[in-house]
């Protein structure tokens, strides 16, 4: 499996500044367990993330937001595994004057709220499933 896919809404304890904003380090964090899931699907074994190399946040993510985190495992070296991902918005809640507190509004198409690129490891003496080849 080179692609991985989680969603999920994001919660009012997860809101950090004024306006419900949510804290940029919780894109990285959802990155960190989709990185997890591919490590495991690749190697059987959880791995660890060495590196970012590029991290851009382009939108606003607020509570009540449901995001899908995208990763895929782009290179395979003996040891690296390199990743890219990306979070989009899919769902917003609707902050009109006049909407309900509990109106939605599905966005189409989702807005990209971050990207990012980075590398993990899995040292050979825990890889199991020893995949050597690039996923296609």
């Amino acid at each position: 499996m080179s692609e991985c896919i989680l969603r999920l809404r994001i919660g009012a304890h997860d809101a950090h500044y004024a306006g419900e904003l949510v804290d940029g380090a919780k894109c990285l964090q959802l990155f960190g367990d989709v990185a997890t899931e591919l490590l495991i699907r690749h190697d059987g074994d959880e791995g660890l993330f060495r590196a970012y190399d590029s991290v851009e946040f382009l939108a606003p993510v607020r509570a009540g937001d449901y995001l899908e985190i995208v990763g895929e495992i782009t290179n395979v070296g003996k040891t690296s595994r390199k990743m890219r991902f990306e979070a989009r918005k899919v769902i917003e809640l609707s902050r009109g004057a006049n909407d309900a507190p509990s109106a939605a509004i599905v966005l189409s198409p989702p807005v990209v709220v971050c990207r990012a690129t980075g590398t993990c490891v899995v040292p050979l003496e825990f890889q199991r499933a020893r995949n050597t080849e690039p996923p296609q």
